[in-house]
């Protein structure tokens, strides 16, 4: 998708509808799709990391610091796990996001990844794929730590005042349909907490010798803004899909979903809180 319009060019492209019409008339449906490849490729790799390494930190850090404290903490431990796995799903991500933003918003630089790579190792080395990757922390980890956070936090009160009854009396269909408001919630908070390292990462792989500071500088405090209802809508819906098909697959091969979190009955005697 041509999330970067405005970073392209923001005279042209005014607002998402209007970027969509320009780039459909001026490129057909193709100019839509373009890009694909390493957007797909990254954002796969990327995603296999950030889920994975999350449940290995969260279980992790949770048997390191007890289960009664995993409860009290329990914000604070999605926060921790969630920014341990982005950092290492960047890692994976930011070859294919230097030439996704390459091939989107440099004209005649290259069609597809095949070119794309080669080029831009040639011309810039092995630097090209990874001048981009604080930024992308910088991007990336505040938002899949909102990500996670709000996702595991909006879960347990939709259960608690939303969903007429306990998870274990929900249908499947009916848990993955939570799974889908959560993660839509999530999604719009990430959107807003990313959306300015995102605009400076779109303009450091769009040209060559930029840094992150430079950037920053060039686009001002209005200009990191600009895009956001386009970010919103595209992201609250890629999470809310990311989530859904995760807990999916967790469904379909009966992998462990553990309920909502539960005060443990050693921390109930503790505070009194039992008969």
């Amino acid at each position: 998708m041509q999330k970067h319009f405005y970073m392209v060019d923001p005279d042209k492209y005014k607002s998402i509808f209007k970027g969509f019409s320009i780039t459909i008339k001026e490129d057909s449906m193709r100019g839509l799709a373009k890009g694909w490849a390493p957007t797909f490729i990254g954002y796969s790799m990327q995603g296999l990391c950030k889920f994975g390494f999350y449940e290995v930190f969260k279980i992790t850090y949770s048997d390191f610091i007890g289960e009664e404290n995993t409860y009290l903490w329990r914000t604070s431990l999605y926060l921790a796990a969630s920014a341990s796995a982005e950092f290492f799903a960047d890692i994976a991500l930011a070859p294919m996001e230097a030439c996704k933003v390459r091939i989107q918003t440099c004209p005649g630089y290259a069609s597809n990844l095949r070119q794309c790579a080669p080029k831009m190792f040639a011309e810039e080395g092995l630097w090209a794929f990874y001048k981009g990757v604080v930024p992308l922390w910088m991007r990336q980890i505040p938002y899949t730590m909102m990500k996670f956070a709000c996702f595991e936090r909006t879960v347990e009160l939709l259960y608690k005042h939303v969903v007429p009854k306990p998870r274990a009396e929900c249908s499947k269909s009916e848990q993955l349909v939570v799974t889908f408001v959560a993660g839509y919630i999530a999604g719009v908070f990430c959107a807003i907490v990313s959306h300015p390292a995102d605009s400076v990462v779109s303009v450091l792989n769009k040209e060559s010798g930029s840094s992150a500071i430079g950037v920053l500088k060039k686009l001002g405090p209005k200009g990191v803004w600009k895009g956001l209802v386009a970010r919103i809508i595209m992201i609250g819906t890629l999470t809310a899909l990311q989530w859904f098909i995760y807990d999916s697959v967790k469904v379909y091969f009966r992998l462990p979903r553990p309920p909502p979190p539960e005060m443990p009955e050693s921390l109930k005697k503790k505070l009194g809180l039992t008969e």
